[in-house]
């Protein structure tokens, strides 16, 4: 493949952030459930409209890929809701301010998406055997998480956070939105900027799993690439969308568990019994629809009694 491709996917990545920022989201502003929709509902179209210009261009198995891997990516990033509704009510961050901290936290994140994923391809080209490894830890992920319940985290005993605080002068108090300020003539960082780096620890601990389970799908860089920025450019939005709610998806755990011990179980066996893309998105597809019609039916009945 051309760096054509490359360089215009990034030009378009670029382009968003900066219309973002720069436009819509230019001064703090809590970000309500229907903005949220209106830009989820966005990027999804986007990530669609792109999934069309890759079948178009490489073909429908590149496109079926894609789709893949976005739906896995996508399914998979909302676990990170959990967390960050979590994060937020520990730091007590304005809901004005989360938006700056999950732009940033996310803009972080692709950088680190990117290099998780060429790292991967390269061990899987140079050294076969990985997929076995990736394989084991994704259907031992989806096993532990199947019986580990959803708990609160203690986020002052993450030593990440604790090693910040030690490393530099943090305010007492928020600065508005200001993540590294100047007082009495000393740089000091704000507790918002202690909460990006938390989400940073905590993308990075979600990209462990979800990385290797797009491998499964795709060894193209390309698309295994922009599936996870679509998917992950969409999630902010998506977190205002849901965060309300998200303690009424009883059963996405289960659902995800599902889908990372079924992918893990397709990297197992693809040198023996390969299993198709679309049997993949079938099967993926119909367990998180199976997750949200069992969620929305343990919600109704807690609801009535």
């Amino acid at each position: 493949m051309t760096l054509l491709p490359w360089i215009g996917f990034g030009v378009f990545v670029l382009a968003m952030l900066a219309v973002d920022l720069g436009i819509f989201h230019k001064t703090s502003h809590e970000v309500k459930v229907k903005e949220a929709v209106i830009w989820s509902a966005i990027w999804i179209f986007l990530a669609l409209a792109f999934n069309g210009l890759i079948w178009a261009t490489m073909g429908a198995p590149k496109a079926m890929e894609f789709f893949a891997g976005y739906v896995i990516e996508k399914s998979l990033s909302v676990d990170n809701i959990f967390i960050f509704v979590m994060l937020f009510a520990a730091f007590k961050v304005a809901k004005k301010y989360q938006h700056k901290v999950l732009f940033w936290g996310i803009l972080g994140a692709l950088v680190m998406r990117g290099l998780f994923i060429a790292g991967g391809i390269s061990l899987i080209h140079h050294f076969h055997p990985i997929i076995y490894i990736f394989g084991a830890f994704l259907v031992f992920t989806g096993i532990k998480m199947l019986f580990t319940h959803q708990k609160e985290v203690d986020f002052e005993k993450n030593i990440v956070l604790r090693i910040s605080r030690k490393l530099f002068r943090v305010t007492p108090h928020y600065v508005e939105d200001k993540l590294v300020v100047i007082q009495d003539g000393k740089r000091y960082i704000t507790p918002l900027l202690l909460v990006l780096i938390m989400v940073e620890v905590t993308d990075l601990i979600f990209a462990v799993d979800s990385i290797p389970a797009v491998l499964a799908i795709s060894s193209d860089p390309f698309i295994v690439f922009t599936s996870n920025v679509f998917a992950i450019m969409g999630l902010r939005s998506l977190y205002f969308a849901l965060a309300g709610a998200v303690q009424n998806f009883h059963y996405l755990t289960h659902a995800l568990a599902a889908i990372l011990s079924f992918v893990g179980i397709k990297m197992l066996t693809a040198d023996i019994y390969p299993i198709s893309t679309g049997t993949s998105l079938l099967v993926i597809v119909s367990i998180l629809f199976i997750g949200a019609c069992a969620s929305l039916i343990y919600s109704s009945r807690q609801r009535t009694q």
